[in-house]
């Protein structure tokens, strides 16, 4: 397997298995390459620090802990990134309230679409 395009790597943040899996499929799809799914803000604080992603998508509550502090890391690493979440704009972090946001379920083309917009 060669490695994927830079510019379209992206690491997913969501602690659901099946939406995880879910997104990998359409993120494949569409051409970006998923490098990675963390479940926790500890697992993606590492994958923050460790890198070899363009572009992150954060689901906004893992196992009902606020990701604001995984936003906070990719925006201080000048990393983009979008949210994705079933509950609205209202709980996205006002400091990221310029962020991307994507409500759950998406599609394909709506993922690439808020990605797209996210890595300019």
């Amino acid at each position: 397997m060669s490695d994927p395009p830079v510019g379209r790597r992206v690491l997913i943040v969501e602690d659901e298995s099946l939406i995880a899996m879910t997104a990998e499929d359409m993120l494949e799809n569409v051409g970006w390459r998923p490098v990675g799914v963390a479940t926790s803000c500890r697992s993606a604080l590492a994958a923050v620090a460790k890198g070899g992603f363009d572009i992150a998508m954060i689901d906004i509550n893992l196992r009902g802990e606020d990701s604001g502090p995984v936003a906070d890391a990719l925006a201080q690493a000048g990393i983009p990134f979008i949210f994705t979440t079933g509950y609205g704009k209202a709980r996205v972090p006002e400091r990221h309230r310029e962020a991307g946001i994507i409500a759950k379920p998406y599609d394909a083309r709506s993922l690439d679409a808020a990605l797209q917009a996210a890595a300019r």
